[in-house]
């Protein structure tokens, strides 16, 4: 699975406070507020526009920290402990500010959870799969130690398994590197033929990746133009042919956003081979050596515990308590959260709300929505997915060696076992990306004297059949593109469904996407949804982590800050008690 993140929070309704004389935010100083509802902070913006995509400084900055420390300290509440609000966490606490972080669940990650059942197996809500352009959240686990150890390159080809055992590849391995390694794959591969591979060439040949090679500014301006139709259309409009969107370009899509070409977005297509096009290591992949808990949230939750962050699992926020100015109704600024079975109420300086999707529809109050700002947001949708994990008595992968596939007896590799050892694709199954977790990630997935570990990610396509239905139609998908694994049996199995998981990527979709800041100027947001010039993915979430910490820091101090502002609404506060 490419993206990755947190399930639905259970919220209740919203309590709001209309104060009985005027409130510290006028209706004259609220609107400028709206109008500085934007990013503000350098940091923030070097995540956004062209140059972010090409910016390899973007990891030293996520290395080493916001570099700046607050005169002034804030106490700070944050719904969801997802990548994005740890990564958040993680800058605000090196900034010098007092953290609590609030999650639902009873551990942390967010789409990319991972959990031991009660037998000790790892189980995982997705594939944690590692781009080579993950700039950021590569420099948040060198800033944690994680990336040397935790992290496994893999060969650089993506392979495609079809009926039968064929097997097709883009395979990138080549002495010169983007677009010439780029250009090779795409005329080498043996997933489309000739004819498919002439209409692709034609096809690829007049697209603004062409135009990025020598004007990538115009290249990139060209692909943000096209959010409002699909890859399909703009694929099929000056030459493209249906035989390659079927035979190669949907497992693609499919991998990147769990919808087909029909249904995703050119613009998310198009950004990722722009990415592929200009940067060698943009299509390199890595997979972690375990699961992610140990290797990717161990290692952060670590570094915030050192700093005094307090995690509260199992906690659901139930309310957001908030004023709301005496003459227009529009919510000024945001108290607290009540959080618990008891809807124990706790007071802050700022909130941020680091959900996703579902949970920030959940988590806003209805007031907020008079706002068009939050309005907007309801007009994202999400995908289902089901994770499946089959594992076998032998190496379902492995289909040239017979013996090799049965045995089971020790190490026969770095990956422990026969097989494959790098993320796969299919577009003869309903799970277009899955791989074999005893070969990719060996650390807590291969276990002596059993097989492979196949997990596989499941669209909306059979996100409704039974969990039993879906692991039978697994191994029978499974038996089709690798014939061999008819002789191995399944001898574990799990599923997870994840009902509403990253936000459907379909045209036109981009715009409703919100900031980091918002019109309530101590409420802030975050997640792998919110506007940041990457996908939703592991690398989005980061960058909003980045960037909604970015906009804190730059906010905090001074006269008008949000020190200051929560200073000053306290003594109101006091005033009228008084």
């Amino acid at each position: 699975m490419m993206k990755l993140f947190l399930l639905p929070l259970l919220f209740g309704s919203a309590t709001s406070f209309a104060p009985t004389r005027p409130s510290l935010w006028t209706p004259t100083k609220l609107a400028s507020t709206i109008a500085d509802a934007t990013f503000t902070s350098d940091g923030a913006k070097s995540q956004i526009g062209n140059n972010s995509f090409l910016n390899e400084d973007l990891m030293a900055r996520a290395q080493k920290g916001p570099g700046k420390k607050n005169k002034e300290k804030l106490k700070i509440g944050i719904v969801g402990a997802g990548l994005a609000g740890m990564v958040a966490a993680m800058d605000l606490a090196d900034a010098g500010h007092d953290i609590e972080m609030f999650e639902v669940r009873p551990y942390v990650g967010g789409k990319v959870s991972s959990w031991k059942d009660k037998d000790g197996n790892h189980i995982e809500m997705g594939l944690h799969v590692f781009f080579g352009c993950y700039y950021n959240l590569f420099g948040i686990m060198k800033r944690t130690g994680s990336f040397d150890t935790a992290l496994r390159i893999k060969e650089h080809t993506h392979t495609f398994v079809n009926s039968g055992g064929r097997l097709g590849a883009l395979d990138f391995r080549f002495p010169i590197g983007a677009p010439v390694s780029g250009l090779q794959a795409f005329a080498r591969t043996e997933q489309l033929d000739l004819a498919d591979k002439a209409d692709n060439a034609l096809r690829l040949a007049i697209s603004p990746i062409v135009r990025a090679l020598v004007d990538f500014d115009g290249g990139m301006d060209m692909v943000r133009e096209l959010d409002d139709i699909t890859f399909t259309e703009w694929f099929t409009a000056l030459g493209g042919k249906r035989g390659s969107l079927d035979r190669m370009w949907d497992a693609i899509a499919y991998a990147l956003g769990f919808l087909d070409c029909d249904s995703i977005s050119a613009r998310c297509m198009l950004t990722i081979f722009m990415l592929f096009a200009i940067r060698t290591e943009a299509s390199v992949l890595r997979m972690l050596d375990g699961s992610p808990q140990t290797g990717l949230h161990d290692p952060i939750i670590k570094y915030l515990e050192d700093r005094n962050v307090k995690i509260n699992l199992s906690t659901p926020v139930r309310d957001v308590v908030h004023d709301l100015d005496p003459k227009t109704g529009l919510p000024t600024r945001v108290r607290g959260i009540k959080v618990g079975p008891s809807e124990t109420f706790r007071e802050f300086d700022v909130v941020i709300a680091a959900t996703d999707v579902p949970g920030i529809k959940k988590l806003l109050p209805a007031t907020f929505r008079q706002y068009e700002f939050f309005d907007k947001i309801y007009n994202l949708d999400t995908v289902p997915i089901a994770t499946v994990q089959v594992r076998f008595d032998g190496w379902v992968t492995e289909l040239q060696d017979e013996k090799r596939m049965m045995d089971v007896s020790g190490d026969q590799s770095d990956g422990r076992g026969a097989g494959i050892d790098n993320l796969l694709y299919s577009v003869d199954t309903e799970f277009s990306c899955f791989a074999d977790l005893a070969l990719t990630s060996p650390g807590e997935y291969y276990k002596p004297e059993e097989g492979s570990l196949i997990q596989a990610v499941f669209d909306e396509r059979a996100f409704k059949r039974s969990n039993e239905q879906l692991v039978e139609d697994c191994i029978k998908q499974l038996n089709d593109i690798f014939p061999s694994s008819r002789k191995l049996k399944c001898t574990w199995s799990s599923v997870v469904k994840l009902g509403q998981s990253l936000y459907r990527e379909k045209p036109g979709q981009d715009k409703f996407r919100p900031k980091q800041a918002t019109p309530i100027p101590n409420f802030f947001m975050a997640g792998s949804y919110t506007y940041q010039d990457y996908l939703d993915s592991m690398e989005g979430a980061t960058r909003s982590g980045l960037m909604v910490a970015n906009e804190i820091i730059d906010r905090a101090d001074g006269p008008d800050g949000l020190k200051a502002l929560s200073a000053k609404a306290k003594e109101t506060d006091l005033f009228f008690v008084s």
